[in-house]
């Protein structure tokens, strides 16, 4: 089974945030899918489907961002599987608007929903790194950035994104991560010649901090 976990914050106070990336893929992935009914359990919402003859877990944890990994190992626990059947979606500062990239281990960067993870599941699961943008240096500059809604503007690219990772999830779920950031980066920004991503192969500290 593959669990794919989108973070974020549970509440309509959150549902709009920068912060909440994460659940809005899950969204997506859901929109564009077969799956069941959303049900509350492991202090989550989860639904169930098959991607790509995989069974697969939608994940939303409702333990709040800096609790994701409670929910999560949870999960893992239960259905007895290793952090590598692990997806999380997830908002990365240090990543352009629009920008996707995929890792798997390596530092949390600051983000406090990967640093529960990291500390309830272990890191050697694999990270979908979704750009926000940075606003510039500051911790208060910075929090008001990942708790602020997406405006109008950043919707232009915000939802392109979203449909073109429900459309294309099916790729991750048969392995090939390349494939499926190349895939995004051609639906989403066109195919000019050499400017196609490739995969995080070692994990890099990011620089910032994040809320």
């Amino acid at each position: 089974m593959l669990v794919i976990a989108g973070l974020g914050n549970p509440g309509r106070d959150y549902e709009n945030t920068r912060h909440n990336i994460g659940f809005m893929a899950i969204d997506a992935i859901y929109a564009q899918g077969s799956f069941s009914p959303w049900r509350a359990k492991f202090h989550a919402l989860i639904a169930e489907g098959v991607i790509q003859g995989r069974k697969a877990l939608l994940v939303k944890p409702q333990t709040y961002m800096n609790n994701s990994g409670q929910a999560l190992a949870a999960i893992l626990q239960f259905y007895k599987l290793p952090p590598a059947s692990l997806v999380v979606l997830h908002d990365e500062l240090d990543l352009a608007p629009a920008k996707l990239r995929i890792k798997t281990g390596g530092s949390d960067g600051g983000h406090n929903g990967l640093k529960s993870i990291d500390t309830h599941c272990g890191k050697d699961y694999c990270r979908i790194r979704l750009g926000i943008g940075h606003p510039g240096p500051g911790k208060e500059l910075v929090y008001q950035h990942v708790m602020g809604n997406f405006s109008k503007a950043e919707k232009i690219w915000l939802e392109p994104l979203l449909a073109a990772i429900g459309r294309n999830i099916g790729l991750i779920a048969k392995g090939e991560s390349n494939g499926f950031m190349n895939r995004i980066f051609t639906e989403t920004h066109g195919s000019t010649a050499g400017d196609k991503p490739a995969a995080d192969t070692a994990a890099a500290p990011d620089k910032s901090s994040k809320a």
